[in-house]
């Protein structure tokens, strides 16, 4: 406590009122990334003490919802939910306010440290996944998504998981984060189709030819473009590139 009362962003935070330092480092996020946009449904996870909740609302200006297994004091204009992010009966309860889906999902939440470094990266990395599983669930086509997590062996595997599901993926400290800290904030941006992901190889077969001579497939009515491809032609393929609303893949033999 006594070097928390002589940082500046603890002074800061204080003297904007907002719950926690935590607060500048969305901020901070947001400057660099623009994450959350006016107008956005934002959801909350891991919110409490509510220093995210209270910059999100700030940023949006519409609805936004916070999730922690602990309560979390009013903000005016905010929703809460009391729930455990890894539960499906909670997303079910996130899902019932936010209706048509959320525009981005942030998460600030860290494990409770034990003292053990390798324990405590473990669990941050679980932490982030459920995260990540939650986000998923939650929201809507292009929308985004930011975690912490602490920096450590496991982080590079957990940062191609995020690959896996968004357009573009970036690691960023913010200049909030104290210097000893290895926490790390990883944002995603432009989520993509669940059921197409890059280097996954498919059947296919070729139903049209684009303006551009491109063979058009379709997988669960996702669009597939395929160069030097037929109408008509069957073949396997390997999807190199994925957009919001279409893909790219390449003919394998």
């Amino acid at each position: 406590m006594p070097r928390d009362r002589r940082d500046y962003y603890y002074r800061k935070a204080k003297e904007k009122g907002y719950r926690s330092r935590a607060a500048f480092k969305l901020k901070q996020i947001n400057e660099r990334f623009n994450i959350i946009r006016k107008g956005d449904t934002v959801v909350d996870l891991g919110a409490a003490p509510g220093g995210w909740l209270q910059v999100a609302h700030e940023l949006s200006g519409a609805k936004v919802v916070g999730v922690d297994i602990l309560p979390i004091e009013e903000i005016e204009g905010v929703e809460t939910i009391k729930g455990d992010i890894r539960l499906d009966s909670t997303v079910e309860k996130i899902k019932k306010k936010i209706k048509e889906g959320a525009d981005v999902v942030i998460c600030d939440a860290a494990p409770s440290l034990s003292g053990s470094w390798s324990y405590d990266h473990a669990r941050s990395i679980d932490l982030a996944e459920s995260a990540l599983e939650c986000a998923r669930k939650l929201l809507k086509p292009d929308g985004r998504f930011v975690v912490k997590v602490f920096q450590g062996d496991m982080f590079p595997d957990f940062l191609n998981k995020v690959r896996d599901h968004f357009v573009k993926v970036q690691a960023f400290s913010p200049q909030a984060t104290r210097k000893q800290s290895a926490e790390i904030y990883v944002i995603g941006k432009r989520l993509l189709p669940g059921l197409i992901k890059i280097n996954q190889e498919y059947t296919v077969t070729i139903e049209d030819i684009g303006a551009s001579g491109d063979g058009i497939a379709r997988i669960n009515d996702f669009v597939i473009f395929v160069k030097d491809a037929k109408k008509g032609e069957r073949l396997n393929i390997r999807i190199r590139d994925v957009k919001p609303h279409f893909a790219f893949g390449e003919r394998i033999e």
